[in-house]
């Protein structure tokens, strides 16, 4: 694709060490020995003009394509906007597929099944994530008409798909994530939502019970509702919707799985329903989509829209301009992108759907001086995001006179309404901006920030103390930084408890485990008031929070009309993602064995492999428990007795670590490429010593020369499988800050 030309005198993008490590990482285009093609500078015009380019179709326009790349540039390069991720990667290349979100059908047939996997595989590779219900196939145990035998249930396919998106890699940068949801009264319901009672079950999958308005209504008056069979309709049993919502609420207390999404309310806001109902929404939950819609999303960055001069202090013309240059890049980028699937196309020129959102809400907030979990910031959200609502739907006015509306608008809302012409059936979303943020320099979405100050591990050891901008000024202004303050906030992540500081700072500068659940619920709750699709967002619940706690969320986003909710509490899972000291040691006390090294069995079965190394032949012997590495026992011939203790140590100690639960990748990481005084040519490459043949050994054996697709999450800690950060929970998936990896995709 050729781009235009970029004119020399472009500023040069201002990026943080951090911004720049996620783009180096993962957005810029490499060649084949992974190489960067291009700098930050020609990646933002790539994008910027690509997408202007599009331009040139509508005669109407009132920008020429060169003029209005420099536009978009200069919005991309001051952080002001941001598209999605597939977008910042494709946009300019030959793959082209821009839009993060897509929902396919599950059909009750072998071959539909099997062509939705098939679709699934094409979009994850294409950089997309999906979304499926199961809720059309029939119960497990049912008769199967045309061969007369067994149906083995939703769950069985849903391990099926899971199994699948575990084979895909997208593009390199990006792994398959999916969203899977079954109907609240599909005869499987049950065994659903225990799906995940298990650690790393469906790994590769949020999951999602729809929730009807029939069965809410039961809950309130704890009554009976029906189990119906998609595929003849009729009854199939009847359950007391309290046990069901009760149950969901333990699950949700214990693990954070499954979701809830309101699929009622969804569809009343459905604004093409002529198109069909919806069933399903993307990974994360907040863009419900039509069977083969698929949808792009960006994200306006409110931190820098903060103007002491203007009212209110947010500089509103500057912000109304950005709404109205952002909807015309998503929409151009509509027409630019490359769709997996013809359907999609189809569908997508249909709707014109696009998803324009926020992050740096909580920035803002610190800039304003004004409390996350108090009345004023509910305040502030709403005239902001309604702002930014009415604002968008201005934008895609003016875009259907120039274009035209979107061609299914007949049938749709706006036209039964007399609304006037949109070209857009959705113009809002609030996303998940973990890795946008971080290139951004700013807080994720709409969520309160994770840590005010963390430390993150760079070369040889080195650590680093990142420190929240704001607070660092405000720290400044008050007399209170230091660079022991700095370390002390890194380890505790709050300030809350700082009773030597002032007051003032510690309501304003508050943290995600700081706020109640309440305020959480309250500011999704405002925002989407104000936003077509639905909110992303994560409920933090401390460690002692009880299932009473889970259930009073749940019934207050169904009051306050939230489309769907995710809870997280505080040291829930075996794998901890919070990094609390609390929900760390709550776990250490209800697991015990999580933490003390595994009982070696009476029997084991292994291998022993026999390596050619400069010091002798080693005898590696590698036994296994479930198929998975035990403990290893290094002999090696020919050598004096330092040689043979060093490789009993060494053995010893790869033992002990296996068997403490550390991940073989970790292993082979710690051991590779260390280096000794013999090194020996092999088949394979170059063996540099003993403890590199154990870790090529091991590696060859249990990773295949690939990177394992799991999070670490050896020790009770989640760590990020490429940089070791800690992972967090945030906007319904784990996100690591410190190289923008997303276990969502």
């Amino acid at each position: 694709m050729k781009l235009m030309k970029m004119p020399v005198d472009l500023p040069d993008p201002v990026l943080s060490p951090n911004a720049e490590t996620v783009l180096t990482r993962r957005y810029l285009r490499k060649d084949e020995e992974g190489k960067p093609l291009e700098d930050y500078k020609a990646m933002f015009w790539r994008v910027a003009a690509s997408v202007a380019g599009e331009e040139k179709k509508y005669e109407k326009s009132t920008y020429k394509p060169q003029d209005l790349g420099r536009i978009f540039y200069q919005m991309l390069v001051e952080r002001k906007f941001l598209p999605n991720s597939p977008t910042l990667m494709n946009a300019g290349t030959s793959l082209g597929q821009l839009a993060a979100c897509f929902v396919l059908p599950v059909g009750d047939s072998m071959d539909e099944i099997f062509d939705s996997i098939k679709h699934a595989a094409l979009i994850h590779k294409s950089g997309g994530g999906t979304g499926f219900s199961f809720s059309r196939l029939r119960p497990k145990d049912s008769r199967v008409g045309s061969t007369g035998g067994i149906a083995s249930g939703p769950l069985s396919f849903l391990k099926i798909f899971n199994t699948a998106t575990e084979q895909v890699k997208q593009g390199g940068t990006r792994r398959g994530a999916n969203m899977g949801i079954l109907r609240v009264d599909h005869p499987d319901i049950i065994e659903f939502i225990r799906a995940k009672e298990r650690d790393g079950e469906l790994n590769n999958f949020n999951l999602s019970v729809a929730l009807t308005e029939d069965f809410m209504q039961a809950v309130e008056l704890d009554g009976e509702y029906s189990l119906v069979a998609p595929h003849t309709g009729g009854e199939k049993g009847r359950l007391k919707a309290r046990d069901v919502f009760s149950l969901l609420v333990h699950k949700a207390w214990e693990s954070g799985d499954p979701g809830i999404i309101f699929l009622d309310r969804i569809n009343k806001d459905n604004p093409t329903p002529q198109l069909g109902e919806m069933e399903s929404t993307n990974p994360c939950g907040e863009q419900p989509l039509l069977p083969y819609e698929a949808c792009n999303l960006g994200s306006i960055n409110l931190d820098r829209f903060y103007s002491p001069a203007s009212g209110d202090r947010i500089h509103w013309d500057d912000l109304r301009e950005t709404v109205h240059l952002s909807v015309r890049f998503l929409d151009n980028v509509i027409d630019l992108s490359r769709y997996p699937l013809d359907r999609i196309t189809e569908m997508v020129h249909k709707t014109r759907k696009i998803g324009l959102g926020v992050m740096g809400f909580a920035d803002l907030l610190f800039q304003l001086e004004v409390a996350y979990d108090s009345r004023q910031a509910l305040q502030v959200a709403e005239k902001v995001m309604e702002f930014i609502q009415r604002e968008s739907k201005s934008a895609s006015r003016t875009l259907a006179q120039e274009r035209g509306e979107f061609p299914a608008y007949e049938g749709s809302v706006y036209a039964r309404h007399n609304l006037g012409p949109y070209r857009n059936a959705t113009t809002t979303t609030i996303a998940p901006t973990g890795t946008l943020s971080i290139i951004a320099g700013c807080s994720s979405g709409i969520e309160p920030i994770f840590a005010l100050s963390f430390i993150r591990q760079v070369l040889e050891g080195e650590r680093l103390v990142e420190t929240n901008p704001h607070l660092e000024e405000a720290l400044k202004r008050s007399r209170s930084y230091s660079q022991k303050l700095m370390e002390d906030i890194a380890l505790k992540g709050s300030i809350k408890k700082m009773d030597h500081l002032e007051e003032h700072l510690r309501e304003i500068f508050v943290t995600s485990m700081d706020v109640s659940p309440e305020y959480h619920l309250k500011m999704q709750a405002t925002f989407q008031k104000y936003t077509d699709n639905a909110v992303s967002k994560t409920v933090n619940l401390p460690h002692e929070a009880t299932p009473e706690d889970v259930w009073k969320i749940y019934w207050m986003a169904y009051e306050m009309g939230c489309k769907g909710v995710t809870v997280y509490r505080d040291g829930c899972r075996a794998a901890q993602v919070l990094s609390t000291g609390e929900g760390e040691q709550a776990r250490q006390e209800r697991d015990p064995d999580k933490a003390s090294v595994k009982e070696r069995p009476e029997v084991v079965y292994g291998f022993t492999q026999k390596v050619r190394t400069g010091l002798g032949e080693l005898y590696l012997t590698v036994n296994e428990v479930d198929g998975k590495p035990f403990e290893v026992f290094a002999t090696i011939g020919r050598s004096g007795r330092s040689i043979t203790a060093k490789a009993e140590a060494i053995g010893r100690l790869v033992s002990l670590a296996l068997r403490s639960g550390i991940d073989v990748r970790d292993v082979v990481k710690q051991l590779k490429g260390i280096g000794g005084e013999h090194p020996v040519f092999q088949k394979k490459g170059l063996l540099l010593s003993i403890p590199d043949a154990v870790g090529w050994v091991l590696e060859n054996r249990y990773l295949q020369g690939q990177k394992p697709d799991n999070v670490y999450t050896g020790l009770n800690k989640p760590f990020c499988p490429e940089c070791r950060a800690e992972l967090i929970f945030q906007e319904g998936c784990l996100v690591c800050q410190a190289c923008g990896y997303t276990k969502c995709g």
